[in-house]
């Protein structure tokens, strides 16, 4: 990303925020390959697509970059619990829901 300074308009701020907005749906489309592969993974270790402490443990530390990025906490355990649930139903489908370990 471009020094902030180095931005003189609109147009060229614009264009680095479509182009972020790009990066994030490339990172969330990887993330969703991950889930595919944790599909794969975890029936042979026996767990189930819900495991409460992982996602309590994925939380805290999206949070916890949140606050050392300068970003409101709240606002991104809200967006991560969405993901995360989604996730999880992306799982069930193909697992089937078991007991949040």
């Amino acid at each position: 990303m471009r020094e902030l300074d180095g931005i003189s308009s609109m147009a060229e701020l614009r264009a680095e925020i479509d182009a972020l907005d790009a990066r994030l749906v490339a990172g969330l489309a990887a993330r969703a390959r991950l889930i595919d592969r944790a599909i794969a993974l975890k029936p042979a270790e026996g767990l189930p697509a819900r495991i409460d402490a992982r996602v309590e443990d994925v939380v805290a530390k999206v949070r916890a970059r949140a606050m050392a990025e300068g970003l409101e906490a709240d606002l991104v355990e809200t967006l991560w619990r969405q993901i995360i649930d989604w996730s999880i139903k992306r799982e069930e489908a193909v697992l089937g829901k078991g007991e949040g370990a």
